[in-house]
Parts: structure tokens; sequence; C-alpha cells
């Protein structure tokens, strides 16, 4: 099958089109032909190896972390889904690889695509949609009437979660109460008293998102540092455990001073989650939004475009 391969770790240009077997197919796996792929800046942070220590992928490597496709076998042991079924999936971390033909995955992390939407806007959903739940929901157990700032609302995440100058535009249509534009407005002077702040920035605009929490507040992080929790939860070595204590260190002290929480979430696969997220797009409580489409061929372009940060939504790849 024709895939985009990572050879080397490191490189902007080491991602290539080539020929990869078949995936195999386990007895709880699902095989999709891919139909769509959404393109996240995760990609490109692994093609980079910046999470080589925590992600100890095997090259070569199939990126791709959204799916969207068409059921066209199933192991011995499925029972959920049957050859035909139209499915998305974020694949579980260690099976990623949607930058493909076909992708297998455990019929856990599957879920029957909502009714009313395209394969390109299902593509879109899965890793936004869950890294939302599990931050909002799960999380920070968010409450009605509670305030959220959300970092980066016209991008992936923002605009799944908002559903809670044009960028601006965009952001207060998606439902905001309130759009700060970041070239000039600090925002972290001009908003206060937060419950939750989700943030998938740098170190500058973390530490700032500690001013707008009222006391008893969480700063929830999806781009870092990760935390001593984030490394039990994986049951990481010794060294690394110390490597990622020592990393969130500074944060977490500042957000202990000032009585707030502070955690890194790495979004995990749940076909359960996407189940209940169905539900709200096919009752219309949450609805897509697609920046541009790439063809299968452009996938590169496609990353390329997604790492200069002006995507206003989610940037998919047409695999058929």
């Amino acid at each position: 099958m024709k895939a985009f391969i990572v050879d080397r770790y490191g490189k902007k240009d080491g991602v290539r089109i080539g020929e990869m077997p078949d995936p195999e197919v386990r007895e709880n796996d699902v095989l999709v032909q891919v139909h769509a792929a959404a393109v996240n800046l995760l990609d490109s942070k692994i093609r980079n190896g910046e999470f080589k220590l925590i992600l100890p992928y095997r090259l070569p490597l199939i990126l791709g972390n959204d799916v969207a496709g068409v059921v066209v076998r199933v192991g011995s042991r499925v029972r959920r889904f049957k050859p035909g079924d139209q499915v998305y999936a974020r694949p579980p971390q260690d099976r990623i690889g949607s930058f493909a033909e076909l992708i297998s995955m455990n019929e856990d992390a599957v879920a029957i695509m909502p009714k009313n939407l395209t394969m390109e806007e299902a593509a879109s959903i899965p890793l936004v949609g869950l890294t939302a739940w599990q931050a909002l929901v799960e999380r920070a157990n968010l409450k009605k009437g509670q305030k959220v700032l959300i970092h980066a609302g016209s991008g992936g995440v923002g605009t799944f979660a908002t559903t809670s100058a044009g960028n601006l535009d965009l952001v207060k249509r998606l439902g905001a109460d309130t759009a700060i534009d970041y070239k000039t407005t600090d925002f972290e002077k001009v908003l206060g008293d937060y419950d939750v702040v989700l943030n998938s920035l740098g170190t500058e605009t973390l530490n700032k998102s500690l001013k707008v929490l009222k006391p008893g507040g969480k700063l929830i992080s999806i781009s870092g540092p990760p935390d001593p929790d984030f490394a039990k939860d994986m049951e990481a070595s010794w060294i690394l455990r110390q490597v990622m204590r020592l990393l969130s260190y500074r944060i977490r002290k500042n957000a202990k001073r000032r009585r707030v929480g502070y955690s890194f979430l790495f979004m995990r696969a749940s076909g359960d989650q996407l189940r209940e997220i169905t539900s709200l797009i096919d009752a219309g409580t949450i609805r897509p939004v697609v920046d541009r489409v790439f063809p299968f061929e452009s996938t590169k372009e496609a990353m390329a475009y997604v790492e200069q940060g002006r995507a206003k939504g989610k940037v998919i790849v047409k695999v058929r």
C-alpha cells in the first residue's frame, strides 16, 4: 500500500511517499480503508523526534493520527463492526499511521461516523475532540457557568473546544464570549477569575496563563511540559520520571504559589468517548471546522501548511 513514511527523525524533508506492507489484522482489530486523514502539529513533532522519549517508535514509521474510512476486514473477536461500516478514530499511540491507504486498529479505538458528516469532516474530529473531552470533561470536570480560556481558539483543538480580525470572527461564531487577538493584546492583563485554562502554546503563554486563574483553578497543557503524574501513568523508567519532574518543576512551583493546579495531558484513544462526541455532533451541538483539503500526494505540503500556524480549523488529506 502507498503511505507517507519517516525513515529518520529530525528532518523537515524526511517524510516520503513509498510502498509499505498492508497492516497486520489482529483478533481484536478492524482494518480500515482510509478515505481521509487530518494533519496535526503532532505529526511534525513526531517526525522531528520530539516525542521519542515518550513514544519510542520503530522506524520506518507511517505518520497520521486521525482517520475516517470504511471497514474492509475485522478480526475474529471483533463484535462491534463489520465490513462496510463507515468509521472514524484516533488510532492508539502505538498504532498510528493514517497517512496510508489502509490502517489496522483495535476496535476499542473506533466509532461509527456521525451520520451527516463527509469523510473529510469526520477525519477532522477524533484527536481534537478527544483532547477537548479529556481536558474539559474528565480532567477539569467542567460545570455549567464556569469560565474557560482556550488558547489558539481558531486552531484545531480550539475550534472544537470553543463550540462551547478573520480568526476572531471565527472564534466568536463558534460560541466564545470573549475573543482575544494575541498579536495586539496581552491576554493576562485583560482577563481574570477563570476556572480553567487549556493551553496548546509555548512556555511564555503557559506562565502568563497562571495569572488569569482564580484560586483553585486548573491549568491544563497539551503542549507540555510533562509532569510526574503523566510519567507515573505511562509507567516511565526512573530516569525518565526524574527528567519529567525537572522539566515541569518551575511551572508546578509557580502554580502552587498561586494556589492553582497544573497538569499535562497526552490524549488517549477511546471509541467510547468518540461515541459520546458523535451524539453531540448528530444533535448539532458540535460542528467540525475544516480549513483546507489537500490531495493525498500533497501530504508533505499539508504538513508544512499546518506548521505555519495559520489554519482556521483542521487541515485534511483526502486519500480516496
